[in-house]
């Protein structure tokens, strides 16, 4: 006997399965419940306090140290990487129910995260430093890209590394929070190089820059998340070489698969750093010059 072929789903279908279920089904468990909202910590980025929430009434999606959100295909083309068949073909071997029809009157938006930077400053909070030497990032390499940023979030103040953007966003770090502000997208550092080095955060980004400091000049991109490789693919096909520094993960190699589809001249640079989950993580385990090029 043979098996029934799956179920070819449509975008609104795919849009109305559960989205609680499905993120179950890749193996995310809530970290809290309120109410309609479930907190989870991002399947599309790493983070150790919860800041994505899934509304299961609305059964939409947001994550608040991204700023982005939506509905379940829109989170499948983030986590999967795309393209929009492929999403809907993986969507459909789950096998979800779709959530109980909804009134559209009683669909409200998920309100925007209030994060608001509110002062930007050379890096001098110590306990911002400590965490810099904790991660065995030199300060001097830390003060040519990164400032110190004040930012407010829900009425109190806090203080953060900031990594600025293209768009004008920042990627904020500190011991304990990880997040970002509006707008959030790629970062490049153009040096009119035919070659590119990227990274998939900010910290590995200078790790390279502290292990690597007396490599050739060439251009560098962070993708600040691998949800924004699409919008980096485009420049990425412009170089004649690029090497790809990302996470030893499930994130990272799909976007290195996406990547490395691009052709020949995209170089997988993760075995220079295998046993450890990234760039930063060998620097703070090993403290070492990477592993050559085979």
């Amino acid at each position: 006997m043979t098996d029934k072929p799956t179920q070819v789903l449509s975008c609104r279908q795919a849009r109305d399965l559960d989205m609680v279920a499905y993120l179950a089904w890749l193996g995310h468990t809530p970290a809290r419940i309120r109410r309609q909202d479930y907190w989870y910590c991002s399947p599309l980025r790493e983070e150790r306090v919860p800041s994505f929430k899934v509304n299961r009434h609305l059964n939409r999606w947001y994550d608040h140290g991204m700023g982005e959100g939506g509905n379940l295909v829109d989170f499948a083309l983030r986590y999967h990487g795309g393209p929009l068949r492929h999403c809907l073909q993986e969507l459909a071997h789950c096998h979800l129910s779709p959530v109980l029809p909804r009134p559209v009157a009683a669909a409200p938006a998920i309100p925007a995260p209030s994060l608001r930077v509110v002062a930007r400053h050379s890096l001098s909070c110590p306990a911002l430093c400590r965490y810099l030497q904790q991660r065995n990032i030199p300060l001097e390499v830390a003060r040519r890209f990164c400032i110190e940023v004040t930012y407010q979030l829900y009425g109190k103040r806090h203080r953060a590394i900031g990594f600025g953007n293209d768009a004008g966003g920042y990627e904020l770090r500190s011991p304990h929070i990880k997040l970002s502000s509006s707008p959030k997208s790629i970062t490049t550092f153009c040096r009119g190089s035919h070659q590119v080095v990227v990274f998939e955060g900010f910290l590995d980004f200078l790790s390279w820059q502290h292990l690597c400091p007396q490599a050739d000049p060439c251009d560098a991109m962070v993708l600040n998340s691998v949800a924004f490789f699409a919008r980096a693919r485009p420049l990425l096909t412009s170089y004649r070489q690029v090497y790809l520094y990302l996470d030893n993960d499930a994130a990272g190699e799909r976007c290195t698969r996406q990547a490395l589809s691009l052709g020949a001249h995209v170089s997988d640079e993760r075995p220079r750093y295998d046993g450890e989950k990234d760039l930063n993580d060998w620097l703070v385990h090993r403290g070492t010059e990477l592993r050559p090029r085979a």
